[in-house]
């Protein structure tokens, strides 16, 4: 049976109302060049029996990240996930739960997510997190939106140490909207001089901390000249991890911090699902995008939780709503939220440190072969090599040694000649000695 049982007539009265001739019309904002001339190159049928094959061989090819020295980084990592976290969110009254509209049949969820913002809010050092968006990139992007309704100007300084795909969402979500984007030319040693490009129209600086190429920074200087110029910072952290061992976001006077939580609770999964954490100031929770739980009294003096705020489009008028996003990331909150509950405040920080470790000694030996530069000043868990040959065709030729070595980064910067030897390798708990020495025997002969 089909989907859309329409007949020609049926699709011919919808597209008579709403204004065209023909259903590629609703396509014209998109690149001729990006349309196919003709059908997929896929087989028309097939038996159930004979797709399950198809698509079994298809994975047999991959070389998955839990059977091989791993890594890659760039903004997902893989980490350790207790078996606690993925037991706990399989539990029917977690697995099932949707939006929690009634709040007095939806305790359970409500308190999860109250919790959840709670450690947002302290790993950030920030007054205040929303129960969630969709990922750290979408995250990024309403940061840049609530800075221009919070400050009524309009245009966003983007760091050219931010990551490339976080930068690509932020242009995509802000080009139909009032918002300008300036974007900076890449920072590979993060030396950027964002100062003095406020000006009165600035409504924010968007950083990275650490920045995609790994280095850290303090932006405590930066938030003071953004804040004298009334704009606001925003720091973006994709390895939440990090905040276990570098000072916060909050410390250094950010107005809004944003980031992906997939470090904690969720897997890698062949990019997705993800969570976004979003964190802000008292004075501006009005215009924070998403959903805040918080805690209340019932009548009978019960502790009980609800929907303190929820400033979207399915709670109040459009035209009032500070973001289209229409749920969160309900069961990857969950996990986060276990996962740092099994951890502790000590467990956090001992994590940290265990990457930062691991990450300096691979660092130290990679940076003894012939061929190798290692540009980081300062880092946590990631760094930035730079080899005497093309990353891309040295990772290629570690793939088949069994190595997964990192992430070129011309596959995020396509076209970028001076950036083609640039490989990004990211080091966390789960890589072993036995890891590190693979990693550096099979670089070592790929580089002679």
């Amino acid at each position: 049976m089909r989907y859309l049982p329409l007949t020609p007539d049926d699709r011919s009265a919808m597209l008579a109302k709403i204004g065209v001739s023909h259903i590629d019309d609703l396509f014209c904002d998109v690149p001729k060049e990006a349309l196919l001339a003709g059908p997929v190159d896929l087989p028309r049928h097939a038996t159930e029996m004979e797709v399950e094959a198809a698509f079994k061989a298809f994975a047999g090819r991959n070389l998955p990240a839990g059977e091989a020295p791993f890594f890659v980084g760039g903004g997902a990592y893989r980490h350790h996930v207790p078996a606690t976290v993925d037991y706990m969110i399989q539990r029917g009254e977690f697995l099932t739960a949707y939006t929690p509209y009634q709040p007095e049949i939806s305790q359970g969820t409500l308190q999860a997510l109250f919790e959840f913002q709670t450690q947002v809010a302290q790993i950030f050092g920030m007054d205040v997190a929303n129960a969630s968006m969709y990922d750290g990139s979408t995250a990024a992007a309403e940061a840049v939106l609530m800075a221009r309704r919070v400050t009524r100007k309009n245009k966003a300084i983007i760091s050219g140490s931010l990551h490339p795909q976080y930068i690509e969402v932020i242009r995509c979500t802000t080009a139909f909207t009032e918002d300008v984007t300036v974007v900076n030319p890449p920072a590979v040693s993060g030396v950027e001089d964002l100062i003095n490009q406020i000006d009165d129209e600035t409504s924010c600086i968007v950083v990275q901390n650490p920045d995609f190429f790994g280095n850290i920074q303090d932006f405590t200087k930066l938030a003071e000249a953004v804040h004298a110029k009334k704009a606001l910072l925003v720091v973006v952290v994709t390895e939440v991890v990090s905040l276990g061992a570098i000072k916060s976001p909050g410390e250094m006077g950010a107005d809004i911090v944003v980031g992906e939580g997939q470090s904690l609770g969720v897997g890698l999964n062949f990019g997705g699902p993800y969570v976004g954490l979003f964190a802000t100031n008292q004075k501006y929770v009005r215009q924070m995008p998403g959903r805040l739980c918080g805690e209340t009294r019932d009548a009978d003096g019960k502790r009980g939780f609800v929907l303190t705020l929820s400033t979207r489009e399915q709670h109040i008028r459009r035209e009032k709503a500070t973001s289209n996003i229409c749920t969160n990331a309900g069961l990857c909150t969950l996990a986060f939220s276990i996962h740092m509950t099994l951890l502790g405040e000590a467990g956090f920080t001992k994590l940290a440190a265990l990457n930062h470790a691991k990450a300096v000694e691979l660092a130290d030996k990679l940076s003894g072969i012939d061929g190798v530069e290692v540009l980081n000043d300062s880092f946590f868990n990631e760094f930035t090599l730079k080899l005497s040959k093309p990353a891309a065709e040295v990772v290629e030729k570690l793939v088949d040694q069994g190595v997964i070595a990192g992430l070129p980064v011309s596959r995020l910067y396509p076209g970028k000649k001076e950036l083609e030897n640039l490989l990004l390798v990211a080091v966390t708990e789960t890589v072993s000695e036995n890891d590190m020495y693979a990693l550096y025997y099979e670089l070592k002969e790929a580089l002679k």
